[in-house]
């Protein structure tokens, strides 16, 4: 793969604030890169700077093989979609896809004619003439993304764009911001704080924590094998479960704290270790008199097509795809597949 926009070491400084910490990133070209991470993490930090809103301190970022320190944004060739839409309300549909191209000197009837097309690719023909405050929240998104495709751009950059519209608009729009990467064969980076989003429409994955990556794969592996608790905890939903223990003398078995069971393990370490236990909740089963641990359930949540217990401190919970007759104060038994446990260390967090 031919590297469409690659990072070495990128450093930013505001101030004494160390936003980002020695970062470097390839992105290859066509592929779909989510930068995820709780607030703050420096995701959309990193996101301005490749698109030169943001000066980088230090390191080095190029853009289609060509250094881009100190290039001003309009000359990086790449193109934002907001949050915000950053749609202008005087001008209709039309004129904000065209704008960017009579700024450059494209003539009326191509831009028109170039306007038409995207709006053709976008769902937005029938509302060309219409203006801003006219149209819905997820059709600004779409004048947003028509905006930036009409500049054939070098990358797309999106920064937690579906962040405004209700959750079934999310979904929706997700699929399309995903098929139009697809059939543009686009470069795309995309930030979010939704672990989902990035899941299920990225080919790679970039988990950041206080300004450092801390893992960075395709989106199964991250589920899979999370290099340390705070990915094991960040990727998944509902999250992991995480419980103290030590190995037990054999070796091959964890001793839960609390004298809530044994697990058994499919590797060996060091008797008497300690270690943090993780288990997602969809990999658990109810098993009766096989049970190597028991769960005191608190609340239960149906959804219908899924069923939610969770213990009464609201530190573990357990998904179901079936209903239950299961109540608050009941006590389940409960084993899991010894390949799907995860371990770390609990001074470090990381996988062991």
């Amino acid at each position: 793969m031919t590297a469409q926009i690659e990072m070495r070491d990128i450093q930013k400084h505001y101030g004494s604030f160390h936003a980002l910490k020695g970062i470097s990133l390839t992105i290859d070209k066509g592929s779909f890169v989510a930068l995820v991470g709780p607030s703050g993490c420096g995701k959309s930090t990193l996101l301005r700077s490749i698109a030169g809103l943001e000066t980088i301190t230090s390191g080095t970022l190029q853009i289609a093989g060509k250094a881009m320190n100190g290039v001003p944004p309009r000359h990086r060739d790449i193109a934002m979609v907001f949050q915000s839409y950053a749609l202008y309300p005087h001008m209709t549909v039309e004129e904000n896809l065209t704008y960017s191209l009579r700024l450059h000197g494209v003539g009326k009837a191509d831009a028109r004619q170039k306007a038409a097309e995207v709006a053709a690719t976008t769902g937005l023909t029938s509302l060309l003439g219409r203006y801003p405050r006219q149209l819905s929240g997820g059709q600004r998104q779409r004048v947003a993304m028509g905006r930036a495709i009409i500049r054939n751009p070098k990358a797309f950059l999106f920064d937690e764009p579906l962040s405004n519209l209700d959750a079934s608009l999310r979904v929706q729009m997700r699929k399309e911001i995903r098929a139009l990467h697809d059939r543009l064969g686009a470069t795309s980076v995309y930030v979010t704080h939704d672990q989902i989003e990035a899941m299920t429409m990225a080919d790679w994955v970039v988990v950041m924590r206080d300004g450092l990556i801390e893992q960075q794969g395709r989106p199964l592996d991250l589920y899979d094998k999370p290099v340390n608790r705070f990915v094991a905890g960040f990727i998944g939903s509902p999250a992991m479960n995480f419980m103290p223990g030590h190995i037990a003398e054999t070796g091959n078995a964890v001793v839960l704290a609390d004298g809530a069971g044994t697990l058994p393990l499919d590797r060996s370490l060091a008797p008497g270790r300690a270690v943090i236990v993780g288990v997602r909740p969809e990999h658990l089963d109810v098993a009766g008199d096989a049970a190597t641990f028991h769960l005191e359930i608190g609340t239960v949540e149906s959804t219908g097509s899924a069923t939610y217990l969770t213990s009464p401190d609201g530190n573990f919970q357990l998904v179901q795809s079936e209903r239950t007759s299961l109540a608050s104060g009941d006590r389940l038994g409960l084993r899991i597949d010894a390949a799907k446990i995860h371990l770390f260390d609990p001074q470090s967090g990381i996988a062991l």
